[in-house]
C-alpha cells in the first residue's frame, strides 16, 4: 500500500542537499522537480523518497539524468528499475510483475507514453491540415507480450481517442510487421507498436510508423520529435469532440496471411516437402499468432516448443529473448534433436527478427548468423526468379536487392553476378522502407496497395524497381513491399522454402551455403560491442564516438588503413544517386579489403563494431581446400582485429 511522502517542500530541500554533496546530478534534480509538479505528486514523491532513504542516488541519477529521448524510431528504455521500490511493486501481478512501471523521466512509463502520443497526434493534425477531408488522424496501435505493453497500448488508444483520433487496436498481442501491414491495408495515418523487440524483460518501447507503413524518417521524424519535446507533462484535457476506438483482429490476420503466402516462389517444392521437419519457437512472443497457422496452411511438417508457446513478458525459459543468441534456441534444438528435425526457427517477442539453427551432415545443429541466413535467402530468391523466368537479362536492371552498409558483402557479390542492382542503406529498416516508398511512387498506380503481387511486380519491372529481397545483419529480412519493416513472419516462410530446396537437392543448409561461398567467394563477419550502462555509460559512448571522429585509426593490427568513410561529415551517395543521411557511422577499410564499421546503438547502451573479411576465388570457384583455408584465415584475422579494437577503445577511454 502506498504511503504518503514527506512534505513536498522538505523532499525538495533534501534533493538540493544531495546535489550540493555531489550525490545527485543537477540535471537529475531538475527533472525530479518537474515530475513532482504534476498531478501524481504523491505517487512520484513516494518513489523518490524511498530511493533517497535507501541512499540509492545512482538509481535516481539513472532514472532522471535526462528525459527519455524520442528518437527517429520512438522510445525505448527500462520499464522496471534496477531497484524496484515498494510503491512501484504495489500488488504484483500473478507473474510477479510490479503493479506500476518505473518512475523517472528516463524510463518507459505512463509519463513518457503520454508525451509521445500527444506529440505524435499534434504533428499528425498539422500534417493533415493541408490535406482534403478530416484533420482527425487514424492511428493503428499494436502491442507485444512484454510487461506493461497492454496497459501502455490502452493508454495510447485512450489518449488518441480523447484527442479526436480514430484509434484502431487489435484484440490481443500482434507482431510489428503486422502493424506495418495494417497501416497500409487500413490507409491509416500512422502506427504505434508497444515493444522493445528483443531487449531484456525490464525494457519496453514505443515505435512510430507513418502512413506508408515504415518507421518515420525525415522530415516527419524531426517534426514529431519537436512536438514531443514541447510537452513536459503527462497531464492533458480531452477534446469536447472525442474520437473513438475500433477493435480489429482476425480480418487483418487473414489479409496479411494471404499476402505472406505470395512469398513462396515454388509452391510445388513446398507441396513435396513433407520430409522436411521444422521446429518453431516464438520465445514467448507474438510470432505464433501468424507463423503457426501459416506453416499449417502451407502443409509443412512442424512442431512448436511447448514451453515457449505462451505469452509471458518474463521470458522465463531464456536469458534474453533474442534469436541472435545461441542460448535462446536451446529448447528448440533440444526438441529438434528428439524429433529428428532438420531446422529450428525462432522469432523475437515482436516477431520482426528471426534466427535459425540447421542440422548438419553429422547430425549436430549449427546456428547461422544473420549474414549467412540473409545470404541464403538472397541467393535462393534471385536464382529462383531467374529459373522461373520472372527475371531475365532484359528486365534484370529493374530488380534490386537492398542491404545495409554493415551487412555481408556476399549479398552484393550475388547481386552483381546475377546482374541485378544492390543498394546499400544505413542501419535500420526504415531506410529500406524509404527505398520501397520511392519505388512505389515511381509506379504511380492508383490503389497500389490493393493490387495483387503479380500486378505490382509487373508494374515495378517495367516502370520502377522490383524488390527481390532486403536484409540486415541483425537478423532482419523482408521479401516483398506489402510490409515496410523487417518481417519475422515472412522470413520464417521464406526460409522454410530455402530449407526445402536444400533438402530436395540432397544438401544440408550449411552445404548449400558452402556451395555459395565456393562460387562467389568466402565472406566472414564478426559483430561485437562494448556495453556502457547508465548516465556514466552514455558519456563513455559519446567520448568514444567523438574520438573515432577526431582521431580515426591510421593502422589496425599493423596494417595501414587504406580508406575511411565518415558518414557524419562526408556527403555519400548510394548507387541510385540518393544522398545517405548523416549519421555517426565510420567505416575503415584495410588493403586486403577487410572492413571495420563503428556506430553507437540506437536502442541499447552499446557501441557496436562490425568486422568483415573476404577471400574471392582466383579462378572460377574456390576448391574445397581453398574454402577451408579461407575460413581459417578469415576467422583468425577478425579475431585478432577485434582484440586490437577492444584494447584501442580502452586506450581511448584512458583505462
Amino acid at each position: 500500500m502506498m504511503t504518503v511522502p514527506m512534505e513536498l517542500e522538505r523532499l525538495q530541500e533534501r534533493i538540493e542537499d544531495a546535489v550540493r554533496l555531489g550525490k545527485l546530478r543537477a540535471d537529475a534534480a531538475t527533472n525530479i522537480r518537474r515530475l513532482l509538479s504534476g498531478e501524481r505528486t504523491d505517487f512520484y514523491g513516494c518513489v523518490v523518497e524511498e530511493l533517497a532513504d535507501a541512499g540509492e542516488w545512482s538509481e535516481l541519477n539513472d532514472r532522471f539524468y535526462k528525459t527519455l529521448a524520442f528518437g527517429t524510431g520512438g522510445l525505448r528504455g527500462r520499464t522496471m528499475g534496477k531497484i524496484v521500490t515498494a510503491t512501484e511493486r504495489g500488488t504484483p501481478t500473478v507473474m510477479g510483475r510490479p503493479q506500476f512501471p518505473c518512475v523517472g523521466t528516463n524510463a518507459m512509463n505512463f509519463f513518457n507514453i503520454s508525451r509521445a502520443t500527444r506529440g505524435l497526434i499534434s504533428y499528425l493534425k498539422k500534417w493533415r491540415a493541408g490535406k482534403a477531408g478530416s484533420s482527425n488522424p487514424k492511428i493503428v496501435i499494436v502491442h507485444d507480450t512484454r510487461h506493461f505493453s497492454e496497459e501502455f497500448a490502452d493508454l495510447t488508444s485512450k489518449i488518441a481517442s480523447d484527442c479526436g483520433c480514430e484509434a484502431v487496436v487489435f484484440s490481443g498481442p500482434r507482431s510489428t510487421p503486422e502493424l506495418s501491414f495494417a497501416v497500409r491495408d487500413l490507409n491509416a495515418d500512422a502506427g504505434i507498436v508497444i515493444t522493445a523487440s528483443h531487449n531484456p524483460p525490464h525494457d519496453n518501447g514505443y515505435k512510430v510508423y507513418f502512413d506508408d507503413g515504415a518507421q518515420v524518417i525525415e522530415p516527419h521524424a524531426s517534426g514529431i520529435i519537436a512536438e514531443v519535446n514541447a510537452i513536459t507533462s503527462e497531464d492533458y484535457v480531452a477534446e469536447k469532440r472525442s474520437g473513438h476506438v475500433v477493435t480489429v483482429g482476425d480480418e487483418i490476420d487473414r489479409a496479411y496471411m494471404d499476402r505472406l503466402e505470395t512469398l513462396i516462389l515454388d509452391r510445388e517444392l513446398i507441396t513435396n516437402a513433407r520430409q522436411l521437419k521444422i521446429v518453431y519457437t516464438p520465445l514467448h512472443g507474438t510470432g505464433g499468432v501468424i507463423i503457426k497457422p501459416m506453416l499449417k496452411r502451407l502443409g509443412l511438417n512442424f512442431s512448436v516448443v511447448p514451453e515457449q508457446d505462451k505469452f509471458d513478458g518474463r521470458f522465463p525459459t531464456v536469458k534474453s529473448p533474442n534469436p541472435e543468441n545461441a542460448e535462446a534456441l536451446k529448447y528448440g534444438i533440444s526438441l529438434a534433436g528428439r524429433d529428428g528435425a532438420d531446422l529450428v526457427i525462432a522469432t523475437d517477442p515482436d516477431c520482426d527478427r528471426m534466427g535459425v539453427a540447421a542440422r548438419t551432415r553429422d547430425g549436430k545443429f549449427k546456428l547461422l548468423s544473420g549474414n549467412q541466413t540473409g545470404s541464403l535467402l538472397a541467393y535462393y530468391r534471385v536464382k529462383t526468379l531467374f529459373d522461373r523466368g520472372v527475371l531475365n537479362k532484359e528486365n534484370a536492371a529493374h530488380a534490386v536487392i537492398i542491404k545495409t552498409f554493415v551487412t555481408s558483402d556476399l549479398q552484393k557479390a550475388i547481386a552483381e553476378k546475377f546482374g541485378v542492382r544492390c543498394v546499400e542503406t544505413l542501419t535500420g529498416f526504415k531506410y529500406i522502407g524509404a527505398k520501397l516508398g520511392k519505388y512505389e511512387a515511381a509506379v504511380s498506380a492508383k490503389n497500389y496497395r490493393k493490387l495483387s503481387e503479380d500486378e505490382t511486380r509487373r508494374l515495378r519491372l517495367t516502370k520502377s524497381a522490383f524488390y527481390i529481397f532486403g536484409g540486415e545483419e541483425s537478423y532482419g529480412y523482408s521479401g516483398a513491399d506489402f510490409v515496410r519493416d523487417k518481417d519475422g513472419n515472412g522470413a520464417a516462410i521464406m526460409f522454410c522454402e530455402v530449407a526445402a530446396y536444400a533438402k530436395a537437392n540432397g544438401q544440408t543448409l550449411d552445404e548449400l551455403l558452402d556451395s555459395i561461398y565456393a562460387k562467389f567467394g568466402y565472406f566472414e563477419e564478426k559483430n561485437a560491442s562494448l556495453v556502457f550502462e547508465g548516465a556514466d555509460g552514455a558519456e563513455k559512448i559519446r567520448r568514444l564516438l567523438v574520438s573515432y571522429d577526431e582521431n580515426p585509426p591510421r593502422e589496425i593490427l599493423g596494417g595501414a588503413v587504406a580508406s575511411t568513410k565518415n558518414f557524419e561529415r562526408e556527403t555519400i551517395r548510394d548507387v541510385e544517386g540518393d544522398e545517405i543521411p548523416k549519421e555517426k557511422l565510420m567505416i575503415f577499410e584495410l588493403a586486403d579489403k577487410t572492413r571495420i564499421a563503428v556506430r553507437g546503438s540506437g536502442t541499447e547502451p552499446k557501441i557496436k563494431y562490425y568486422l568483415f573479411a573476404q577471400r574471392r576465388p582466383s579462378k572460377e570457384k574456390l576448391s574445397r581446400e581453398e574454402l577451408a583455408n579461407a575460413k581459417t584465415e578469415a576467422g583468425k584475422r577478425l579475431e585478432g582485429i577485434w582484440r586490437w579494437l577492444e584494447a584501442d577503445a580502452n586506450r581511448r577511454l584512458g583505462k
